[in-house]
Formats: structure tokens, sequence, C-alpha cells
């Protein structure tokens, strides 16, 4: 699994002109499965998300996790994270697991982040042509590779 993760002032999915879902405060979470993508991925990003200290403190160093800021959380199914550029230059998804593998792990993978958040997860919807909004927070940008462990 592959995660780029936002710090975001705020955060929204449309889908066909209507907000799907919305956060203020918190993380924009791009998600990207693998067809060898487990439950041992999903607990490891999970936990490392939840506990990503990303956020400012009062001495405006990064010390505060999206917990402990009160912060919303927005997963969005992103199959793009695992673009292969290697040849040519049309991108290969190869890699990308289909949708009967990458359906169930991305709701595990939600309900996996809201019991280690205690904070109900917003979403996209799978499949669906969104359109993602964001205020990007700082701007804060990092990504993260369950396979690397980093």
């Amino acid at each position: 699994m592959r995660v780029l993760i936002q710090r975001v002032k705020k955060a929204s999915v449309t889908i066909e002109g209507e907000i799907f879902s919305e956060i203020n405060q918190g993380l924009l979470i791009l998600l990207g499965i693998e067809t060898e993508d487990s439950q041992e991925d999903i607990d490891w990003l999970a936990g490392k998300i939840a506990r990503l200290r990303i956020f400012s403190d009062e001495n405006d160093a990064m010390n505060l996790s999206v917990q402990d800021v009160g912060g919303d959380c927005l997963v969005v199914s992103q199959f793009t994270l695992h673009a292969s550029t290697k040849k040519g230059n049309r991108p290969s998804f190869i890699n990308a697991a289909k949708p009967e593998t990458a359906i169930p792990l991305y709701e595990k993978f939600v309900l996996q982040l809201e019991n280690e958040t205690n904070r109900n997860i917003k979403t996209g919807s799978f499949g669906a042509m969104m359109d993602v909004a964001l205020i990007n927070d700082g701007p804060v940008t990092i990504w993260m590779d369950s396979k690397k462990r980093e």
C-alpha cells in the first residue's frame, strides 16, 4: 500500500457537482492498493498515520498527531499511486489491485484508521470520477509505502 498524505486546513470530494464528503483541519490521505497488500499493510499504515506527528505544537514544532489536534481524515482511493513510468510515456498500472481485491482492502483500511484514531473517517467513492479539493497546510505532504516501511 502506498499513501500520499497531505496536512490540510480543509479538503473535500465532489462527485457530479455535489459535495460527497469534506473535512476541516486534518489529513487528506490518497490510498493506492497493490494486489499483494494484506491486513499487515493496513495495520502498519493506519497505525503510523494515526500517530504521525506532523501538526505544530505551541512552539511551532511538528510534534502533534492528527489525534492530538482533533483533526479529521479523508481517505480517497488512488490507484495511480502505483503507476510505473519505467517504459515509454504512458504510465502502466499493472501493479495496482483490481477492484475486487482493492475495495475490501480499502474498506478495511478505513475501519482500521477509525479504530486507530477513534474518529469517523470520511471517504471518497471508490472508482468514481472525483474532484478532490484541498488547502494544503504548510504545505506538508508525506509519502509512505507499507512494503518499504517508509
